[in-house]
Formats: structure tokens, sequence, C-alpha cells
């Protein structure tokens, strides 16, 4: 317990957030547009998560475009798992950077490193943004590799931790997942029997016209086998 007078110096969400801007204060975007409005952007998709994910998101490309190192992020408070996912999405320290669907799959080993890819991915595949960027280079559209990325990175993690990022950042992306779990189903919907489809579970009725399970499960008996009132 720290002694009378002093404090541990807490690295919070909201640092995270004003290093972002600081730090990526005079960069600009592939179409010249300020590229903190990105890291703020993925920062506020995850607002879902935990702390330390949500740190990830803002920060996520601090050691990618500026001179911040590991150990200067730790001695700022950063905790160590966040570093540990900032770095699990730095493209420059994988081992073949050139390799980006490598890199997804490198990062997919990794669920919460998922998510802040998942948030990254999803804010640069906005409509109006993909729109631009092929406008400004008709001949090589730069998206395609994020629309290849996804069916990886959300293979990785919860259908619903996917959604609720989706929700938050682009909007758009979310038909696009209901028509990929829609292809994967392949369920033969016309030809399936009554036997095959879900059964409930067999009640009886009491003398008061209420209904009870037949067959006792944990959760209505109490330890010793006794049912719970």
């Amino acid at each position: 317990m720290p002694e009378q007078g002093t404090s541990e110096a807490r690295f919070t969400v909201e640092t995270a957030k004003v290093l972002a801007e600081v730090a990526h204060n005079r960069q600009k975007d592939k179409l010249k547009r300020p590229y903190r409005e990105h890291v703020l952007a993925v920062g506020d998709a995850l607002e879902d998560f935990d702390d330390d994910i949500r740190i990830a998101g803002y920060l996520h490309d601090i050691a990618e475009d500026t001179p911040m190192t590991r150990q200067a992020l730790l001695d700022m408070g950063v905790s160590e798992r966040a570093v540990g996912i900032i770095e699990r999405v730095t493209k420059r320290l994988h081992d073949n950077p050139d390799d980006y669907q490598a890199g997804i799959r490198f990062i997919a080993q990794d669920h919460d490193a998922t998510l802040v890819k998942i948030a990254d991915n999803a804010h640069n595949s906005l409509p109006e943004r993909v729109q631009a960027l092929a406008e400004k280079w008709p001949d090589r559209p730069p998206v395609t590799r994020y629309a290849d990325a996804r069916p990886v990175l959300y293979a990785a993690v919860p259908e619903e931790e996917v959604r609720k990022i989706l929700a938050r950042v682009n909007p758009w992306l979310l038909e696009e997942l209901d028509d990929r779990l829609d292809e994967a189903d392949d369920t033969d919907y016309e030809n399936l029997s009554y036997e095959e489809a879900p059964q409930d579970e067999p009640v009886e009725t009491t003398p008061q016209g209420e209904t009870t399970p037949l067959v006792e499960t944990a959760e209505t008996a109490e330890p010793g086998g006794a049912p719970r009132d």
C-alpha cells in the first residue's frame, strides 16, 4: 500500500486519447486528412471493452508511425498487456512486414489484438473513404486487402463482439457480416425434417396448472439433490 501522501500514477483511457492526438497531430492519411481522426475513431469503436483494449485502440499506430518505444510506453504507465496488443498490431514488428495477410493471421491468434484490428479495418472501410480512395487510385483499388482480411479477423472472436465494434464505427459492414454468415450456413432448411428440429424439454403439469421440468438440472437442484424452492 502506498505511503500517505503518495499515489500510483495510472495511465487511463483519457490519457491514451490525449497522447494519440499529440503523437499523430501533424500526420496525414492517404487522403491528406488529419491522421489523428483515424486513431481516435478506432479507440472510440472499442468503448464496450476493457481499458487495456481501449488504450491499445487509441495507441494502435503509435509504434508504427512515431518514435515511441515499448519502454517509453511502459515508463508512462501503459500496462504490459496493452503494450503487447500494440506490438502485435504493429506491421513493422512482424516477421514479414510486406506480407499483409500473414500479418492478419498473426494478429488473429490473439483475441485482444483482433478486436483492435477489426476496429482499425472497419474505420478504414467506411463507404465514403472507400469511394474517395477508389476515385484517387481507380486502377488499383487500395482497400481490397481490408475486405480480404475481415473473414480471418471475424472468425477469431465471438460474433457479438464484432457486432459491437461495427455498430459504433461502421454500421454498413453489419450487412456484409450477415451476408457472410448466411453464406456459411449450409443447413438445408427446405428439407429439414421435424425430428431434426430442436425439441423443447418435456414438462409435467402440476395440479395447480403449473409446469415443471421432468428432468432435474443443476439450476433447479440444491446441493445433495434437494430441489430448490
